[in-house]
């Protein structure tokens, strides 16, 4: 994606583009893209799966965001990376705790009755919403902490 923003416009990656020399993404692009960046800088981080509860009142909406490892707080801080600037939530650069519920967090709330399942889904679609769709946000979820070799991301902190 780096490559064909470049090569319609080689400006800095940080200046902004007209919107004929600008490359669609989604929220996983942005996450993964993050986590590329923060990652040369030496700076754990990881995608995550899950579902942004600050999109649509009293729903979890599929999304995806980032974490990276604070060693200063020693903690994994949230970031809506796609989100930076705007203002669904007030501090995307930190989410507060419950405004991002990553598919294993949905699965244990949904299973334990504190949610309804049936507010867990794709915005935009009526068919994409449920229990199934909680459910395929933790395996992806799984999927994006594990690395190959069977390892995941994140173990031993």
């Amino acid at each position: 994606m780096i490559a064909a923003l470049i090569a319609l416009d080689p400006s800095p990656l940080h200046q902004a583009r007209t919107p004929e020399t600008r490359v669609i993404g989604t929220c996983r692009h942005f996450a993964t893209i993050a986590c590329a960046f923060l990652r040369a800088r030496v700076i754990p981080s990881r995608a995550r799966c899950g579902f942004g509860t600050y999109f649509l009142e009293g729903c979890g909406v599929d999304h995806w965001i980032t974490e990276y490892w604070n060693a200063d707080q020693r903690r994994w801080v949230r970031v809506d990376t796609e989100h930076l600037g705007k203002t669904y939530v007030e501090h995307p650069e930190d989410l507060a705790p419950g405004e991002f519920l990553t598919g294993g967090e949905a699965w244990v709330q949904y299973r334990q009755g504190l949610v309804d399942g049936q507010k867990f889904g794709v915005a935009g679609v009526d068919f994409a919403w449920g229990p199934a769709e909680i459910s395929g946000n933790a395996v992806r979820d799984l999927a994006a902490l594990c690395r190959s070799g069977g390892r995941c991301a994140g173990r031993g902190r």
